[in-house]
């Protein structure tokens, strides 16, 4: 079979002085999508690196292959971008792996996630969405919410723009996080209430019977008052955190985080492979996010740490998020692999 992989690259070049240092968090590197290559030529199949953009779309045209391995992210800062390769394959009727535009542009928009999630009794965090341009003076009294919150862009993953300073508890602080967040990212942000507990991601795979890859729980190496997993602490990971999988929990906390992964993935759609992010309080999971394009790099990726803690090889989960798209697209009977 020829597989195309779609995706968008790093580049090595100075970002313009009017984009945050995040700008590229998300994309991937060589070394990931040439990882994700050489499993899928393991298996038997031609590989093509298509990338993104103008070029993707003169290939497709051109010489469509039999099916996608998609992580593309998109390029911009629209709440659809993850949704255009998805759409652009639909429109040309190539199979690929992972979910549609629907749940990748609702998946993005994190407030339109966490309404649909509590639609099905999963908790989530008191939250507010501001909008560019909105009236900060009127910020604490409408949005309702604790002293403590968490500062977020509305459009993003990869924890772009959550820095340790997105932790506010004054209104000062509030006012000043939010408009840092409007100038860099030029997008709504959200101010949810900061849940104090585990944080815990959550690997989902499959479909028509997704399974609990595991659930893993995210530890800080030195003792903090209080704990987020911003973007300062995922760049050196190494240094700052530990990763615990199985998460040493109570077992009806674990099967409580489980069965909200998901009521999470089927009420959004997800389709293959997603991760799923919670904070644990009392015993009671409250939803944060959705990624169902979870990073693939081979060392760093959460997904990738959980899976290998939980004894899956990197191998085995390439495969398993293809063989879950084939038999899903019809295009083989083989079960999806489990460890």
């Amino acid at each position: 079979m020829r597989i195309g992989i779609t995706y968008d690259l790093k580049q090595d070049v100075p970002l313009a002085a009017d984009l945050p240092d995040d700008y590229q968090e998300e994309f991937d590197s060589p070394a990931t999508v040439e990882a994700i290559a050489s499993v899928l030529r393991g298996l038997g199949h031609r590989v093509e690196k298509l990338g993104d953009g103008r070029p993707l779309l003169e290939r497709l045209l051109a010489d469509p292959p039999d099916l996608v391995f998609n992580i593309a992210e998109g390029q911009g800062i629209g709440r659809s971008r993850e949704a255009r390769v998805p759409a652009v394959l639909e429109m040309l009727g190539i199979p690929y792996t992972g979910s549609d535009p629907l749940t990748l542009a609702v998946t993005l928009d994190k407030d339109c996630a966490r309404r649909l999630v509590a639609s099905e009794q999963v908790k989530i965090p008191m939250a507010s969405i501001w909008h560019p341009r909105e009236n900060l003076a009127d910020l604490e009294t409408r949005s309702s919410l604790p002293s403590a919150c968490i500062v977020k862009p509305a459009w993003e993953g990869s924890s772009k723009g959550i820095r340790t300073k997105c932790l506010v508890d004054t209104p000062a602080e509030l006012r000043a996080a939010v408009q840092s967040l409007w100038r860099d990212h030029k997008q709504p942000v959200l101010v949810e209430e900061y849940i104090e507990g585990d944080e815990l991601t959550v690997g989902v795979v499959g479909n028509d019977r997704p399974q609990i890859l595991g659930v893993m729980r995210v530890l800080p190496k030195r003792q903090q008052e209080r704990f987020i997993y911003s973007l300062e602490i995922k760049r050196d990971w190494q240094n700052l955190v530990r990763y615990e999988c199985p998460a040493r929990l109570p077992p009806s906390c674990t099967r409580a985080v489980e069965e909200a992964a998901l009521k999470a993935y089927r009420v959004l759609g997800c389709r293959d492979v997603s991760r799923i992010d919670f904070r644990l309080r009392g015993g009671v999971p409250y939803f944060l996010e959705v990624n169902p394009l979870p990073g693939l790099n081979p060392e760093s990726s959460d997904l990738v740490i959980l899976a290998r803690l939980a004894g899956w090889s990197y191998e085995e989960l390439i495969r398993t998020i293809l063989h879950a798209a084939l038999t899903r697209h019809g295009l083989t009977s083989a079960p999806i692999a489990t460890v």
